[in-house]
Formats: C-alpha cells, structure tokens, sequence
C-alpha cells in the first residue's frame, strides 16, 4: 500500500493537481468543462453519433450544464477578476461562460449548415472547431489576465 507522501508524487508525474476543494473547484470541474465542451461539439455537429451511443437519452442538456460549470468556474477563478466582488465575479463568469457555450453552438449549427453530410467531417469540424475556440478563449483571458492591474 502506498504511503499518503507518494500520491503527490504519482499526481505529479501524470500531471495531475492533489485532491484538494481548491482545485476540484478550479482545475478538475473545468478540466471536466473542456471534455463536456468537445462532447457538445460532437453532439451538436453530428447528432446522430450521439444518439447510438445513447440512443435513450437527450444528453445534450447535461452536456451544456457541465460546460458552463466548468468554464464558469474557470473563468470565476481568473486573476482579472481578483479584485471584484463575489456578486461580481458570479456574473461576470456566468455570462462569460453562457456567452462562450452558446455562441459556440450558434457557431456549430452554422458550421453543420454548409459542411457536407459525413459523419466524420462533421465530427472532425465540431472537435477541430471546439478545441480552437477553447485555445482562443485561453489565449484572449492570459492577455486580458496580464492587463490587469498586478497586486504588489
């Protein structure tokens, strides 16, 4: 049995954060967010996978509930946002993350639209599109992140 020393030492190696509510909240929900985003992508751009992988269930509305959660989250715990009240950062954040998800799904119907009828071209545009955003929607907070007035 290993020791309560070594599981820091095995999270590190696989790159992964220790267990704490600290990072639950700000970097495994969101970590989540990004995997419920990209399975979005798929449902919206190619809803018929989904539907044989779960053929009994709608699962898009779950999908939509964890990619807010974990972009809101992710965007609460953004140093820009630092110096603002809690009131503050709850809708700041959930407007930034209602605003990301859905415009992105607006962005994938357009998309589904005018891209041929092929289940792994759709599949590839709405991952291939979802994980540019994403990169995109990273790149823009370290800037806006990085204008922000830093504390001494």
């Amino acid at each position: 049995m290993s020791s309560p020393k070594s599981c820091p030492s095995i999270c590190g190696k696989l790159g992964l954060k220790p267990l704490t509510s600290q990072n639950l909240l700000f970097y495994y929900a969101p970590a989540q967010g990004v995997l419920s985003y990209t399975a979005l992508s798929v449902n919206v751009m190619n809803p018929s996978l989904v539907l044989r992988i779960f053929p009994k269930r709608d699962i898009t509305n779950i999908l939509l509930f964890n990619t807010l959660v974990g972009s809101g989250l992710y965007l609460y715990n953004r140093p820009h946002l630092a110096d603002v009240s809690r009131k503050e950062k709850i809708l700041y954040s959930s407007f930034g993350a209602v605003t990301f998800s859905l415009g992105s799904v607006l962005i994938w119907a357009i998309i589904r639209s005018v891209v041929p009828e092929n289940v792994a071209l759709c599949t590839a545009f709405g991952v291939g599109s979802g994980l540019a955003l994403i990169k995109v929607g990273k790149s823009y907070l370290e800037v806006v992140d990085n204008l922000a007035p830093k504390k001494s």
